[in-house]
């Protein structure tokens, strides 16, 4: 399984056809204190780039982009429950969504965890 990051600051772990989807632990600490989730519905089609889901915190609110297009097959329910597992584990147990990749060459554009963090260096 590779893990790979987008400018937005989602990460996406590809194995195979499915793909799971989350925010780096960068976005979870410039949102701050995370209340409530926004997840997307099952079977929904998310293009790359695109909204798939919303994040409210004490700060504000911000879209979850889809880092590649794809068909959702499963939410995370253990946000609904406890949203600040985004804040204690954004890169684990606070994952959003998983989907079915539509086209995997969309996966060409993302960065790997050096890049990313070189990104996120120079902000």
């Amino acid at each position: 399984m590779s893990r790979l990051f987008t400018e937005d600051h989602e990460w996406i772990d590809v194995d195979g056809e499915t793909a799971t989807v989350g925010i780096t632990d960068y976005a979870q600490g410039q949102l701050g204190d995370v209340v409530f989730v926004e997840l997307p519905e099952f079977g929904r089609e998310v293009t790359k780039g695109g909204e798939a889901a919303v994040v409210e915190s004490v700060k504000a609110a911000s879209d979850v982009y889809a880092p590649v297009s794809g068909t959702i097959t499963e939410s995370n329910p253990a946000l609904t429950d406890d949203p600040a597992l985004v804040n204690t584990a954004p890169e684990a147990e606070g994952w959003f969504f998983k989907l079915t990749l539509a086209d995997a060459s969309e996966l060409d554009g993302l960065m790997d965890k050096t890049a990313y963090d070189a990104f996120v260096a120079g902000l």
